[in-house]
């Protein structure tokens, strides 16, 4: 139960804050495959350089066939299945198709941890969360940077979409990472797994001020309306006139439903204005 949780205060909080910085640096970018089978989208398969070692962070970029740019774009943060799936082959485009068939870009980063970017790790628990936590964050970030260099995305409408774990993470990326002008949280929550202090979503919620839209089911058990789900409500910085809980009678697994489509498109339009339809 949640309600009466409390982050942790400013001082604890900018020290927090850090572990997700990184040094400016080149990105390197370059567009490795572009797919124009889709009907409704061209896909460029891009790479550039991580914030650590010597790695490179994949991302795809989906472009609307028939808007006009610069895109309005979205950046996807998956659900927990990108943590088991083995090939970002295989991409979760459920909630994203029919933001891109509306006309707007999206952008879904395979993260540090996900996919094919997995990696041994030593240490205790809460060390291995942290550098997956960390590290995930400033993969989100680094594509933000991306993003900046493309003359047909608009920087000024930019939106974050997190589903089931990505939902989990979004305060922290909400927190850290000033350039999303709005932000949707499918079946999302405090969760009772928070990892250490300095990764725990609840100690970031409260300066998270970006206008969100959560979207969960009355019946999903891990998430709990009035004991997880609310309490993250009731804690995002936001001003509560940019704060709004979408509830639908279903459990977790909230895809295919009408609602979550309608729900996200009039976010979208409210926060980064109408784009015209794709012929």
């Amino acid at each position: 139960d949640f309600t009466r949780a409390k982050p942790v205060d400013d001082a604890a909080f900018t020290q927090f804050k850090k572990l997700y910085d990184y040094a400016p640096a080149p990105l390197r970018a370059s567009v490795d495959a572009v797919d124009e089978t889709d009907r409704y989208w061209r896909m460029e398969r891009v790479t550039f350089d991580a914030t650590y070692g010597n790695q490179r962070v994949t991302a795809y970029l989906f472009v609307p066939r028939g808007a006009v740019p610069p895109y309005q774009t979205v950046v996807y943060f998956p659900s927990g299945i990108a943590f088991s799936e083995k090939s970002s082959r295989r991409l979760e485009m459920w909630y994203l198709s029919p933001l891109i068939r509306s006309g707007r870009a999206v952008l879904y980063p395979v993260l540090w941890g996900t996919y094919e970017r997995r990696e041994k790790l030593s240490g205790n628990a809460a060390e291995k969360h942290r550098l997956l936590t960390v590290r995930e964050i400033q993969d989100l970030r680094r594509s933000m940077d991306y993003l900046d260099t493309r003359a047909d995305i608009d920087q000024r409408k930019l939106a974050f979409l997190g589903f089931s774990a990505g939902a989990i993470v979004a305060p922290i990326a909400l927190a850290v990472e000033s350039r999303f002008q709005a932000a949707i949280l499918a079946v999302g929550g405090l969760s009772v797994n928070p990892g250490p202090p300095e990764a725990d979503p609840l100690n970031f919620a409260s300066r998270a001020r970006t206008p969100v839209l959560m979207m969960n089911g009355l019946l999903d058990s891990g998430f709990p309306l009035e004991t997880s789900v609310r309490p993250l409500l009731n804690l995002l910085g936001a001003p509560r006139a940019d704060k709004k809980l979408a509830l639908l009678e279903t459990g977790h697994a909230m895809v295919g439903f009408p609602a979550t489509t309608r729900e996200s498109l009039a976010w979208l339009d409210r926060y980064l204005g109408p784009v015209r339809s794709p012929r």
